[in-house]
């Protein structure tokens, strides 16, 4: 589906102006060459397996999809990670939650812990149909919800956060005062919707048997505190689970009724260092220009630097490091042990990996090469835009525009 940009000429600025111009120019496009560099390149086939695949592992496990769209930021994306066009999905800033609302999804999670202030934003899109809800774990932020919602005279629901593994936020699923006292202060003018964990600490999981584990210490710690709230005459409808690595890890989700991911829809090297998926199966990458050589340093330069693809260098920490991602031909063949190794602001130098015995490839100056990404959300986040491919195909069929911002 071709998206459709409306210009109101009245509230175009110069800035814009050139930003439209360039979508026009390359929405165009239909050959990678035609493309200007450095820019995201989509693989909807590999996009597409990978959705089916995380579908078809949840069905016997008796508990539905809330795909995380902060990820992907598309509504082209959206639609077709979702099981219908109004959702279940979850988002991690309000600009996600308005603009796919726009776009027609009403049933939303707003997964970052409430900050009080956003709370008129919260009630806009709640007036507008949209059935948003929040996150928090303390009982201050569930007074605050209790309180707008009265004021309003819109009930605003919210989930409780449980910690599962010490990773981030939330409350110990066997803090049975902190859980009853959150939910107690909540009900007064607000909904308890129930509870939400997300095991971040699978991340640092290797092998089968650590990643069930982690899968199964979220799924406890999330039945626990929703028992907990209920024994104490609370409401608590729903049991929310869910990263990646324990979505295609969990072997039992008994007292479970949603599991939420995100990054499942094009992996990366962290998740395919992890071991959730395989290099072959990351959806995304950067496409960029060979722009010179250092033969005596063993550089290969690119127009892809940090400000392309992120800064994040999160296969550091794992048994092999990527530097800033691996490196393939221009229709997304692997170079053996070539990767992205360091990287300035606009500039990638590309090496071969050390130790490896690899050999660089022949590319000459105006060559383009595809680099896969350490890490998703981060890199996706560089760009406006997908461009869509299939396979090893270099016809652009689509562009699928993405946001970013917090508004």
């Amino acid at each position: 589906m071709q998206m459709i940009i409306k210009i109101d000429a009245r509230k175009q600025t110069v800035g814009e102006a050139e930003t439209l111009e360039q979508v026009r120019h390359e929405s165009a496009a239909r050959r990678l060459d035609d493309l200007e560099t450095p820019c995201l390149i989509l693989d909807a086939d590999r996009m597409d397996r990978n959705i089916v695949r995380l579908r078809e592992r949840l069905v016997p496990l008796g508990v539905s999809l809330r795909p995380h769209l902060k990820t992907a930021k598309s509504i082209e994306v959206a639609r077709r990670v979702m099981t219908t066009r109004e959702g279940p999905a979850t988002v991690s800033t309000l600009r996600e939650a308005r603009l796919f609302a726009n776009a027609g999804v009403r049933d939303i999670i707003y997964a970052v812990g409430i900050a009080p202030w956003r709370l008129a934003k919260v009630i806009e899109l709640r007036r507008q149909g949209v059935d948003l809800a929040v996150i928090l774990d303390s009982v201050e932020q569930a007074e605050a919800v209790a309180a707008t919602s009265r004021e309003t005279g819109i009930a605003i629901p919210a989930l409780i956060e449980v910690d599962c593994d010490g990773h981030r936020s939330g409350v110990l699923p066997d803090d049975r005062d902190r859980l009853v006292a959150i939910g107690r202060a909540l009900i007064d003018g607000g909904e308890l919707r129930g509870v939400l964990t997300h095991a971040g600490g699978s991340y640092a999981a290797r092998g089968d048997e650590a990643l069930q584990r982690c899968a199964e210490e979220e799924r406890h710690a999330a039945v626990a505190a929703a028992t907990i709230l209920r024994d104490a005459g609370l409401p608590c409808p729903v049991v929310s689970v869910g990263s990646t690595p324990t979505a295609h890890h969990a072997v039992d989700l008994s007292g479970v009724t949603e599991v939420r991911a995100g990054v499942f829809v094009f992996f990366d090297l962290v998740m395919a260092g992890i071991g959730i998926c395989r290099i072959e199966d990351i959806a995304i990458s950067v496409l960029a220009t060979v722009i010179g050589h250092q033969h005596e340093k063993g550089w290969i330069l690119i127009d892809a630097g940090w400000m392309a693809m992120s800064r994040d260098l999160g296969t550091a920490r794992q048994e092999v490091n990527q530097g800033y991602g691996v490196v393939c031909d221009s229709s997304g063949r692997l170079f053996d042990n070539i990767i992205l190794a360091d990287a300035n602001q606009e500039h990638g130098i590309i090496k071969v990996r050390p130790g490896s015995g690899a050999t660089l490839p022949e590319l000459k100056i105006g060559d383009r090469v595809r680099i896969l990404p350490n890490h998703a959300c981060a890199t996706g986040a560089q760009h406006r835009s997908y461009h869509v491919v299939r396979s090893a195909s270099d016809f652009v069929e689509s562009e699928w525009q993405r946001f970013g911002g917090w508004e």
